[in-house]
Parts: C-alpha cells; structure tokens; sequence
C-alpha cells in the first residue's frame, strides 16, 4: 500500500503522525511511504532519517495526498487540506467529528474511509489510541493550570503546594477517567488538595484505592460540582464520550460563585469541551478569561510537548495501521473486529453512532457495507 504522512498545518501543532522507526516498520512489511519534507522537523525528526529508514520525500503536502492510499495523520484535517480527500483513501487520525459538521460533510463527500484514533475501542473497553495523548493531556492540565494561576497571567496568585504556614490550592477535576486520573496523580504529586468527581462509583472507589487519603471522590452532579467548583482554584474537564460531544457540565451559572483569578482547563475542548463557556484556543493565544475566570481551551495541548506526544502516539497507532495497511481495511476489520469501532466515515455513509447522534442523523452500521 502507498502510506502517506504530512507536515500538520493546525496552529503551534509540531506532532507528525510517522516517526522514521515507523517508516521503517512499514517498508518491511513491503509498503512504499511518503513524507512531506520538514514534516517531523517540530519532533525532532530530521528528513535525513526519513530517508535512512525508507521514506520517499516529497516537496509538497498535495504530492503526499495525490499518491497515497492510506494517510497517516495527528490532527483532523483542517478545511484547507478538504481539496486533497479522495474516493477509498483511509484516513487514519483524531477527527473528533462530533466537534466538526464540516468535516464530516467533507469526508462523506469525497467517499474516505476515515478511521478515528479516538474512537477504536478494544474488547476490554480501552480507548488505545487515545491513551497516550490522555496521559499527557491530563499530566499537561495541572502543569499549564498551575502557570496560569500566575498573577502574571492573569490568574489569582496561588501555588498549587503552598508551603508551611499557607493554605495549598484546592483542584477539582471533572472527571475520572484516563485525563482525570493522570491529571490527579500529578496535581497529587505537586502537593495540592485535590478532589476528583465521576458518575461511576466503581471508578471513584478505584481511585480512592490508588490515591486514599490523599485525595477526595465525589459522585457527579449538578449540585456537587457547583458547590466544589466554588471553592476551587484550578477545575480541570476530563469529560469523554468516544466520539460524542462532550456534556456541558460546568455551567456558565458556576462562574459568578468562583473565586477571582481562579482557573479553567477544559481538556474536553476536541469534543466541544464540557464548560458552557469553551471555545477553541491555540498555544500562541491559550487563554481568555470569562466572569474573572481564567480559561485554557487548546484544542492540541499534547503539541506543546511533541517530542514525547509523537513517540507515544505512534507507539500505539502502529499495530493497527500495520493491520490496516497489510491487509486493506475490509480485510483488517474482519481479521480484527476491533478495527470496525474506529470506522466513522465509508464510502459516503456515517458509521459511528456517537457522532451521528450528536448531529441528530442516522447512522448506518459498518459492518452491512462490507
């Protein structure tokens, strides 16, 4: 299969979908890559090793998609790469559709096979290729919310620790899933006092067992995060339905009763965010501040560190792609059922019912089509 990998054009977005260990995995295996040149340069990774390990470089990102049969991306692609999408191309990346009618329009449109990382679910209900970028998504939200509790930043001056003699700072995080969770374990480690809500009291136990006294576990609902977002310094959203846009549980209402100077970080912002306040922002422009609350909304936080993010992800998404790749996405799917949950656009038709519930249409079952 021709596999194809360009420079990503979101704003301050330095990850790449391929690193040249990759590239290598995959000419073994008989396939013939192509990279857009520069396109690892924001990793670290030079053309040069491209090259070594197999790649035919290419000048342009029009070359790359013009030949590929299979792209190999990090983020949705934006409107300006919509002229490059065409028929039975499989487009392998985050796509966060639920956040995103035009590109679901423009997917369906040209007939790609688009394969969401955010939505393939193992058999043990794992999110595999969005793991990666969780844990640094969530490790990230307390160390960028801690920066903008910065007076400098507009925030209220507070140090997540204290020291001796001052109160630490109060974090509540929305959420505890894989983001929460890490999120937790640094805000923990920084010394803050920390509590973590979760709709599931299977979950909330389990991490009352991991972090015990340490931390404290509320069931989430309306009145209690209201009352625990009052007195918080730093609230985190982790929120996540797999392709489903994320529930506005933190209410514009909440913010009058916050403290001034207190901060916001909606992880959740790539599915819409679950503040009724979010709006995308990016890293050179990250906050904004609503009802004197400070508000951190990127939409690609795991591309301020993408060194880490890029060899973390591709850890994860070459065992599928080299599946996909090897034996066509038809014959991958029903060797490996799995692979069917990460399907969200085929051959002009909406296949992932989380995403076609968002937008109140139908969805057809992916496994009638082939």
């Amino acid at each position: 299969m021709r596999i194809g990998c360009v420079k990503e054009i979101k704003n301050n977005e330095f990850r790449v979908g391929m690193t040249p260990e990759n590239v290598k995995s995959y000419v073994n295996a008989g396939h013939e890559v192509y990279i857009e040149k520069g396109a690892g340069v924001g990793s670290g990774f030079a053309d040069e090793e491209y090259e070594a390990n197999g790649a035919k470089l290419l000048e342009s990102a029009k070359e790359v998609w013009d030949i590929s049969e299979m792209m190999i991306k990090v983020k949705e692609p934006l409107p300006e790469e919509y002229k490059y999408f065409h028929k039975d191309l499989i487009l392998y990346t985050y796509l966060h559709l639920a956040a995103d009618r035009p590109l679901t329009d423009a997917l369906l449109e040209a007939g790609v096979k688009g394969v969401a990382y955010e939505t393939l679910i193992e058999r043990n209900r794992t999110i595999p290729l969005l793991a990666p970028m969780s844990q640094i998504a969530g490790r990230l939200s307390v160390q960028e919310g801690a920066k903008y509790l910065e007076k400098t930043f507009g925030g209220s001056g507070v140090l997540l620790s204290g020291v001796p003699g001052t109160p630490k700072a109060k974090v509540v995080i929305l959420g505890g899933g894989n983001v929460g969770t890490n999120a937790c374990k640094i805000a923990v480690g920084m010394g803050a006092d920390v509590t973590i809500t979760d709709i599931s009291l299977e979950r909330l136990a389990y991490l009352d067992d991991i972090f015990g006294a340490r931390i404290q576990t509320l069931y989430s609902t309306d009145a209690a995060i209201e009352k625990a977002v009052a007195e918080a310094d730093l609230v985190i959203g982790c929120v996540l339905i797999p392709g489903k846009a994320a529930p506005k549980i933190m209410k514009r209402a909440y913010l009058k009763n916050m403290k001034p100077g207190s901060v916001i970080v909606d992880v959740a912002v790539d599915q819409g965010g679950c503040c009724e306040t979010t709006k995308v922002t990016y890293h050179d422009d990250p906050i904004f501040t609503v009802d004197g609350v400070v508000h951190y909304c990127v939409g690609n936080m795991p591309g301020a560190v993408p060194r880490t993010s890029t060899i973390a992800l591709t850890n994860a998404t070459l065992k599928y792609g080299l599946q996909i790749a090897g034996k066509g996405l038809e014959t991958a799917c029903k060797d490996n059922d799995v692979i069917y949950s990460g399907i969200n656009t085929y051959d002009g038709k909406l296949t992932c019912k989380n995403v076609a519930d968002s937008f109140g249409v139908d969805c057809t079952d992916i496994t009638t089509l082939f």
